[in-house]
């Protein structure tokens, strides 16, 4: 089991493991806890409630991450909504909202970046700019 949007973060040493990924840091902020994973293809951010719940999980990297193991019980809305969205050519950002998780992704060749997070879950005064 890995830490995913939705869940408690007790169980974020797991990505560790998943990822091949060593921790890199752990910030306090003003009303959550950004625990920072670091591999050699991707640096991920998960954000923690002060009430120890992923609410958002950022990264950015060579590679774009696993999506499915880190939104969860929301992966298979993103899926269901991903399927149904024309992609724009010559994009490079894509965003995918459903009615309870919102993914973003863009970037371009070795420096692809991105977020999810659950609107619902986000603590009171944390401004969504602040999941990067």
């Amino acid at each position: 089991v890995q830490a995913a949007l939705g869940e408690s973060a007790d169980s974020v040493d797991s990505d560790q493991a998943v990822l091949a990924a060593k921790r890199v840091a752990k910030t306090v902020h003003n009303g959550y806890t950004v625990q920072e994973l670091g591999s050699d293809s991707v640096t991920l951010r998960e954000y923690v409630s002060p009430s120890g719940i992923i609410f958002a999980v950022a990264w950015n990297g060579l590679t774009h991450p696993d999506l499915a193991p880190l939104l969860g019980a929301y992966a298979d809305e993103y899926a269901a909504a991903l399927r149904h969205t024309r992609r724009e050519p010559g994009s490079r950002h894509r965003r995918i909202e459903t009615d309870q998780v919102v993914v973003e992704k863009w970037g371009h060749m070795r420096n692809l970046q991105g977020r999810a997070y659950v609107p619902a879950l986000i603590p009171p005064g944390v401004n969504i700019d602040e999941i990067k």
